[in-house]
């Protein structure tokens, strides 16, 4: 892919190691506490800034904020007044595109190459839930019962929506939560992972820029544990939506137990291919090989097993051996890298525990091309 611009130019311009506030009711603020936490370069280590370390007390405010919002400016818009507001997110991400992939490549590592090219899937995703904000509608419903008696379904929005994304695509998680929120006239606080915080906060701005009023989105940074747990659990949120592991998922749901609340689970998965015996190898191994590594494998629809046919499969796995060996390793921010880094010393480590169990007797520090105690002491 041929870029048109330089990205090492603008990532040098995007983030110098200082600190970013949280975006909560319209203000730009820090956790309550003072409490912060790096956000990292998955690709060298080096902080790019530092973010707040919401807790329960940053959600609380937060979630009034989102109410406020929710009963007050945001239900006076129409659905024609909130497909306008996102329509208008969508051109400012159309001009700040290159922008929101450099930042996405910085906070999680995607090569530049694949970030930029998720902006037809957002930038069309938001334009889809500006269509929605006016399509959405009840109907009349025809009935048996005698008399002057009408039926009719009126669609209303839910209310304050909490959000929790994971970190392994910042600006499509975000938008996936936040379009559909705002499309239905509800309110929003957005949880982003604490190893990937950048973007989110970028976004928001955007969201700003773009007349959302203050408090309809709102994003807190800080951990699963203290600002995650709180969001889940919060008696005054509607509706919780979550994406990653199933492990938090089942948390998740529990917590909504406390106040009944809406629940949408997008948990992960272990996805296999079927190579059958008359497949065409010249097209399957590529497919095959990218099914798993794309994202360094860090994404929840990974091809993560591969069954192949008996006949064929000698030459199959060599052929995906040799395929992974022409791949390009390296930092994201490279228009030439096609595999990037794992997000973090902890998953680097999960990595090497699997080749050991394949291969024992490997060196987990041996040839990897990293070290597992390179990032170990950046984070809190």
């Amino acid at each position: 892919m041929t870029l048109n611009f330089d990205p090492r130019a603008k990532a040098t311009a995007l983030y110098h190691g200082e600190f970013r506030p949280m975006f909560v009711g319209g203000k730009w603020v820090p956790a309550q506490s003072g409490q912060e936490m790096q956000a990292l370069n998955p690709a060298t280590g080096e902080v790019l800034a530092t973010v707040p370390r919401g807790s329960a007390a940053d959600i609380d405010a937060a979630v009034d904020a989102a109410r406020a919002a929710f009963e007050g400016p945001w239900s006076k818009f129409s659905p024609y007044e909130r497909q306008c507001v996102l329509l208008r997110i969508a051109d400012l991400f159309e001009t700040h595109w290159e922008e929101l992939s450099v930042s996405d490549t910085l906070d999680m590592g995607l090569p530049i190459t694949r970030t930029l090219a998720n902006r037809r899937r957002v930038i069309g995703m938001l334009r889809f839930y500006a269509g929605m904000a006016t399509a959405l509608h009840g109907e009349s419903i025809d009935n048996s019962i005698p008399g002057e008696i009408v039926s009719f379904t009126r669609r209303e929005p839910v209310g304050v929506v909490g959000a929790i994304i994971p970190w392994n695509a910042p600006t499509a998680a975000s938008i996936w939560k936040i379009a559909p929120a705002l499309a239905t006239g509800c309110t929003i606080v957005l949880k982003p992972s604490e190893d990937a915080s950048l973007t989110p906060l970028l976004i928001a701005r955007l969201m700003q820029e773009a007349g959302v009023p203050d408090g309809v989105v709102n994003v807190v940074t800080g951990t699963g544990t203290e600002a995650g747990a709180r969001l889940a659990e919060h008696p005054d949120v509607n509706k919780i939506v979550f994406t990653g592991s199933t492990l938090t998922g089942q948390a998740i749901a529990r917590a909504g137990v406390t106040n009944l609340k809406r629940v949408s689970l997008e948990l992960g998965g272990k996805s296999p291919i079927i190579v059958c015996r008359d497949a065409d190898i010249d097209k399957a191994v590529p497919v095959a090989a990218m099914a798993v590594f794309v994202h360094s494998g860090q994404i929840c629809i990974a091809g993560s097993r591969l069954f192949v046919a008996r006949e064929i499969h000698d030459e199959f796995v060599r052929r995906v051996a040799e395929f992974a060996g022409r791949l390009r390793i390296g930092h994201g921010i490279e228009a030439e890298t096609e595999i990037g880094p794992l997000i973090n010393a902890r998953q680097a480590g999960k990595v090497v525990g699997y080749i050991k169990a394949g291969l024992p007797g490997i060196d987990e520090r041996a040839d990897f091309g990293f070290r597992l105690d390179a990032m170990a002491d950046a984070k809190p």
